[in-house]
């Protein structure tokens, strides 16, 4: 995180390197099953993949939007938000990410891109709406320091890991169905070889799964720490974070469901009232855990610590 004010998080980036270390490893056992077991369908399998990887890496940024219905914003369409961006931009001597604003009445806010030249923080409407500008600052703070962090683009790597041993599933159950099982039915080692591979992808799917939501719970709590620490302000951010948890509760389900899909990039994730999940599934850390920091911070930032 070189070249700027945001406060460094050697928790996170050891998280990061073992999350991609681990996560590398479990790739690659998964990656030789399939070429042990099917080598005349792997080479297709990681032609797929490694295209799919180019794509998402440097395209993140144009399919994130493009999914959000989001587009990129001028300072003279947009000269408050603009304004925010630039005085944290001042604070924290971080490169201008691209501001765009995605219309949808659900409160949230995101960044994506690989780096911080191709960065993009884009806020929704229904935000825009509800936060007062020291509110929307905590929350671009928050945003952007998951820039200046770098972990969007690690989150990108990793969630294209798990993707990646999704499809091998599928690709191992498709050669089964059809280039197995359906010419060879009474070829017993077949189908063992076939139940090998999608049992190999299906755990490296699952310890994908566990890793990045354990990465992402805590890259949520280092950006909530880096931008109270830089705007100074640890309660705007605790009142943008109660605000938009309980704006979020009154938003239809329909609406809901159709966010969901980027709850791994959001600032809060898009859960009405009565869901419940195990910690151990969730992408963000509980909102009481994420106040009691910003409390912690608080009163750190008021003894001169």
């Amino acid at each position: 995180m070189a070249r700027t004010r945001y406060a460094s998080d050697r928790g996170l980036t050891s998280r990061m390197l073992v999350t991609m270390f681990l996560l590398g490893l479990v790739y690659v056992v998964a990656v030789g099953a399939f070429f042990v077991f099917l080598p005349e369908w792997a080479f297709v399998a990681l032609t797929v993949a490694a295209l799919f990887l180019l794509a998402q890496y440097f395209f993140s940024d144009k399919m994130t939007l493009f999914a959000m219905h989001g587009r990129v914003v001028t300072p003279d369409e947009a000269p408050e938000l603009h304004g925010v961006v630039d005085r944290i931009c001042a604070l924290s001597d971080a490169p201008k990410p691209r501001v765009a604003i995605a219309d949808t009445d659900v409160p949230n806010a995101f960044a994506t891109g690989r780096n911080q030249k191709k960065a993009v923080v884009c806020v929704t409407t229904g935000l825009l709406r509800r936060l007062d500008p020291v509110e929307l600052e905590g929350v671009l703070a928050h945003e952007m320091a998951h820039v200046a962090h770098k972990d969007v683009a690690v989150m990108t790597i990793a969630s294209f890991l798990g993707i990646c041993a999704g499809l091998i599933t599928r690709f191992g159950l498709h050669v089964g169905l059809w280039g197995g099982f359906g010419r060879r039915d009474n070829d017993q080692n077949t189908g063992l070889i076939l139940l090998a591979v999608i049992a190999a992808s299906a755990l490296a799917y699952a310890v994908s799964f566990m890793l990045t939501r354990a990465l992402s719970r805590y890259r949520e709590l280092s950006a909530d720490r880096a931008a109270a620490l830089l705007t100074g302000r640890p309660s705007a951010l605790a009142s943008a974070l109660t605000k938009v948890n309980g704006e979020i509760a009154r938003i239809p389900t329909k609406d809901l469901r159709a966010a969901q899909a980027f709850n791994a990039f959001f600032f809060t994730p898009a859960f009405g009232k009565g869901f419940s999940v195990s910690s151990l599934f969730s992408t963000h850390p509980t909102l009481d855990k994420r106040l009691a920091q910003l409390s912690r911070i608080s009163a750190q930032l008021s003894r001169g610590a």
